[in-house]
């Protein structure tokens, strides 16, 4: 099921591209209504983006993927020809059979030349920032194009510190190339229960990625807490796959804190969103008790007390411990997933 800003993105698009075959009606057609213009880009850029996305044709786009770079190209080619002409075609039928437009079926059904280049760079223009958003993440995205951090800011945030644990025995054993492979499908993984909780994937450093969320979004409805057993659940309920792709499920170590940190934007001709304080290094810490303690989920004591824990989660206080570089030692809670428990059979005969 989509999330709302999903579908806030998917209508911001579909206005765009409906903009833009208005745009294209008043540049070559100044007499024509404006409904026809956005109607034709709607049907000749929508199942291109569609395609691109995977929601439809989903095997032949990753086919695709898989060739070398000169047959993508090639292949590619033909593939959005042949998406923008149905939808050409169908949108020209559509209004011709109802009388909204006039001339020929030939005209109004058959692609032109200039109409497919002109529908080819709209749509790339979308896919070019869609997959720019994608690479810097919704949040930084939307904070670079603005320049909110351009001067720093003090804010607060939660942080999630996941870490996948042997790594280095997997390389050792497999390869680093296969090890690199094994990471990329997990952080794949964690992308969907991020965005379902409406959190930001920061960054990723060697086998851990820190995800982040503003303290007010990460603890409504705990959001933060229940990102991380979303996925552990959807880790263990594709357990076959992962065995039978890499031989073993991968097993994670997760920590969540929350304070105040400074968000700033760092760098020239790299920009970056950077954040800045004791907050984002105690997490750090508090993931590598995660291995002393022998816990897979632990939670600072002071971000536990400013959310309610959701169903089927119960804690267990672990008490205060020193924090290397830190003078006050830290509350740190242990979070469990609440089995249910199996019924024995009963015997029916009494």
């Amino acid at each position: 099921m989509g999330t709302l800003p999903s579908i806030r993105n998917w209508i911001l698009t579909v206005l765009f591209v409906a903009g833009s075959g208005i745009a294209y009606g008043k540049m070559f057609f100044p007499e024509a209504p404006m409904y026809i213009g956005a109607v034709f880009a709607v049907f000749t850029g929508m199942p291109l983006l569609a395609f691109e996305r995977r929601m439809i044709l989903p095997r032949l786009n990753h086919w695709m993927h898989r060739l070398s770079t000169p047959a993508f190209i090639a292949s590619a080619l033909i593939v959005d020809f042949a998406l923008i002409a149905t939808g050409f075609a169908i949108a020209g039928s559509l209004m011709k059979s109802t009388g909204l437009i006039n001339g020929s079926w030939a005209d109004v059904t058959l692609l032109q030349l200039n109409v497919y280049l002109y529908a080819v760079a709209v749509t790339a223009i979308v896919i070019f920032i869609g997959r720019v958003r994608e690479l810097l993440g919704r949040d930084v995205f939307l904070s670079l194009l603005t320049g909110r951090y351009r001067n720093p800011v003090q804010e607060e945030r939660v942080f999630l510190f996941i870490d996948l644990v042997g790594s280095t025995a997997f390389a050792e054993e497999h390869g680093d190339l296969k090890a690199q492979e094994f990471l990329g499908s997990l952080f794949s993984a964690f992308a969907e229960p991020v965005r379902r909780h409406k959190g930001a994937i920061d960054d990723y450093i060697g086998d851990a990625a820190i995800i982040t969320w503003p303290l007010e979004r990460g603890i409504k409805d705990a959001r933060c807490v229940r990102c991380v057993f979303d996925i552990l659940a959807d880790i263990e309920a594709n357990a076959e796959k992962w065995l039978k792709s890499y031989g073993r499920v991968p097993r994670l170590r997760a920590a969540l804190h929350g304070g105040n940190i400074v968000t700033a934007e760092i760098g020239v001709d790299h920009h970056k969103i950077a954040y800045f304080g004791d907050t984002v290094n105690t997490t750090a810490r508090l993931e590598s008790f995660c291995k002393t303690l022998e816990r897979q989920v632990l939670i600072s004591t002071d971000l536990a007390r400013q959310l309610e824990l959701p169903d089927g989660v119960i804690k267990e206080d672990l008490g205060d411990h020193a924090v290397r570089g830190r003078d006050q030692t830290l509350g740190v809670i242990a979070l469990h997933m609440q089995r249910r428990a199996v019924p024995q059979a009963i015997s029916g005969a009494q």
